[in-house]
């Protein structure tokens, strides 16, 4: 039975400015975060786990392919232009903070940042798809991570206010949807990420972590109600990593392990953010962590009345888990720990592939909050190679998305109330997790690869064509 999706569905494609844009020291836009992290599975992943990061670039020893990208500044028209030919009804993109502030404490803005996404927003407008935004997609101002110390530091609650103050004024005849932070609840495993800062110490990691999401909760919630105000009939949610949380097996010790991880990974920010509230089964987690935090006067109202109007989600990966692991167990690839799922096979960077997981993690996020949902990003990062025709037949990203859009038709079945689907890396771009272009998400190529070389050459893979039918039909050919 072919799965049925509402009438005005969003279907389109996701990516994030300092993952495609490249340009990084033009149009005055500053150095964030993504330009001083290195290239290459290895040294990526060791510095997002490890502690005491310097912030510093160094050519010498180091590649940055953020520097570049895929050169999405200077050849937005023509990658849009492939969007629209594959019928995107939206596009999910995140403005670069130091585009618009290059310090982030500045009190006021670079005009030719703000002047670039206008032209990518009326590109957008001409082909009829409606941009989603992201307003802080693991791009940090550098200056703020070295001045201040990132979201630890009371004081960014301000500076974003301001930047998003200016982008809701600038863009309000231009965007209607808006996301806060990307990924917000991955901040406790990856805080050089999401919160800017490279932990001292393995013992104050979850301490300043979560004082960090505390300023992210404030600063969320002003600009809901800024942007409720500023942008009437606009819609504004949150960003999660979403993981269904599997015991390994009935033992009742396990499948309790299972649900605390859960709640503490998958409903601890969004509680926060979709009820408004700091839930009740955070407070012995506090207790037994020693964790303690600072709040001002206000702070609880003001994130009481600040609440998204939809949540939206990352989907990659369910993860299945036991209390006493061996390190044997433990599985190899999945960025959110757990042990090897028997019944999964892995990608090629061995995250472990669970379309049903999907509609798992669908009916858990609407049975939980009865808000609207949105998938903004799932996809499958794998090596992709190009025929002596030219062609790219990548049939295994067909079938794993085919499978997850399946999920969601059966999910929208189930009641979810649903949307829509962007899918992650709709073209090639560098990897956040590993640094790299070889990873590759895309339904177009991109002629780069992962020691910088390449023409930045566009071209169309066999999943092109696929997505375009699937959008065409609205998700009934598959």
């Amino acid at each position: 039975m072919a799965v049925k999706f509402p009438e005005g569905f969003l279907w389109g494609g996701a990516t994030a400015a300092n993952q495609l844009e490249g340009a990084y020291k033009e149009g005055g836009k500053g150095l964030n975060l993504a330009d001083v992290l290195p290239g290459g599975k290895e040294n990526r992943l060791k510095l997002l786990a490890s502690t005491g990061f310097d912030f510093e670039i160094d050519k010498s020893k180091y590649t940055y392919p953020n520097h570049e990208g895929i050169d999405f500044y200077h050849r937005y028209k023509e990658d849009i232009a492939l969007f629209a030919e594959m019928g995107f009804k939206t596009f999910r993109l995140s403005i670069a903070w130091s585009r618009i502030f290059p310090n982030g404490d500045e009190l006021e803005p670079n005009e030719e940042g703000l002047a670039f996404y206008d032209r990518v927003f009326d590109e957008l407008a001409k082909y009829n798809i409606e941009p989603l935004v992201t307003i802080a997609h693991y791009e940090t101002p550098l200056h703020l991570i070295k001045e201040y110390g990132g979201w630890r530091n009371r004081k960014l609650v301000e500076f974003f206010e301001r930047y998003v103050s200016v982008l809701f004024n600038r863009y309000k005849d231009k965007v209607k949807y808006w996301l806060t932070f990307n990924e917000i609840n991955g901040a406790t495993h990856m805080p050089l990420l999401g919160l800017g800062f490279s932990p001292e110490s393995e013992e104050t990691r979850l301490q300043d972590s979560f004082q960090g999401l505390h300023h992210q909760f404030v600063a969320s919630a002003k600009a809901v109600q800024l942007g409720h105000e500023i942008i009437p009939g606009s819609q504004i949610g949150c960003m999660l990593i979403y993981a269904p949380v599997y015991s390994f097996d009935s033992n009742p010790e396990n499948v309790l392990y299972a649900q605390q991880e859960a709640r503490i990974f998958n409903n601890f920010c969004g509680d926060v953010q979709v009820r408004g509230e700091y839930p009740s089964f955070i407070d012995r987690y506090f207790r037994e962590n020693n964790i303690h935090i600072e709040m001002e006067d206000g702070d609880l109202q003001l994130i009481k009345e600040g609440t998204v109007d939809f949540i939206s989600f990352s989907y990659y990966m369910s993860r299945t888990d036991k209390k006493n692991k061996t390190p044997e167990e433990i599985g190899q690839g999945n960025l959110i720990g757990g042990v090897k799922n028997p019944f999964l096979e892995a990608s090629d960077w061995g995250w472990e592939i669970d379309p049903v997981g999907l509609r798992i993690a669908l009916n858990e996020l609407y049975g939980r909050y009865q808000v609207p949902l949105f998938v903004v990003e799932n996809g499958l990062g794998a090596y992709d190679t190009v025929e002596e025709d030219g062609s790219i037949n990548d049939d295994y990203r067909i079938d794993y998305l085919r499978e997850h859009i399946r999920a969601m038709g059966e999910a929208v079945d189930d009641g979810v109330e649903l949307m829509g689907y962007t899918s992650w890396g709709c073209i090639d771009l560098v990897s956040a997790s590993s640094g790299e272009m070889s990873k590759r998400y895309g339904f177009i190529y991109v002629d780069k690869q992962d020691d910088g070389s390449g023409s930045f050459e566009r071209s169309r893979k066999k999943s092109f064509y696929w997505y375009k039918n699937v959008i065409a039909t609205n998700g009934e050919e598959l």
